[in-house]
């Protein structure tokens, strides 16, 4: 597809994101099992349910579109992916919460591409009159934004200091 307007950078950046949380979502569940800590474990589901209502929200858009969502397939989530299970899957820890901690900043790294992706999106939407599909973004913007902050208060509230 050649890119010619800012419409078409939206359209591509909507596969682009869906991609990315497609690939996002199939390390999730291997990074919640692999958690020891309670919290942790129920955010990371949490962050599953919510990848997967981005998803529904951005297909849809893709639909009203006539986008195809599969479209695209984002290789920056690819490596980041392909980071988790290197430095949390495929690792040897010695206990359980430097494990717990490393899981914190692989899924905050793949939360942060996705605030990236919902942001620019979001901006996209409003400017070229995409009204409804800017509250759409930017409600699943708010809750990318509500789970990293959940990750963070998990790291310093206990993961963390665990960890030391």
């Amino acid at each position: 597809m050649t890119i010619n307007s800012l419409e078409d950078v939206y359209h591509d950046q909507l596969q682009d994101l869906w991609s990315a949380n497609k690939q996002a979502l199939s390390v999730l569940t291997e990074l919640g099992q692999a958690a020891s800590d309670t919290d942790l474990s129920k955010a990371l589901i949490a962050g599953s349910n919510g990848i997967n209502e981005g998803m529904e929200k951005v297909a849809e858009i893709c639909s009203k579109h006539n986008i195809d969502p599969n479209g695209e397939h984002c290789k920056g989530m690819e490596g980041l992916v392909a980071e988790a299970k290197a430095h949390v899957l495929n690792a040897d820890f010695g206990d359980d919460a430097s494990r717990d901690a490393m899981i914190i900043t692989q899924y905050q790294r793949m939360v942060h591409y996705a605030l990236a992706g919902y942001g620019c999106l979001t901006a996209f939407a409003n400017r070229l009159g995409h009204d409804e599909d800017g509250a759409i973004l930017q409600d699943c913007l708010n809750k990318t934004y509500d789970g990293d902050r959940t990750m963070t208060s998990i790291a310093t509230g206990g993961v963390n200091a665990s960890a030391a």
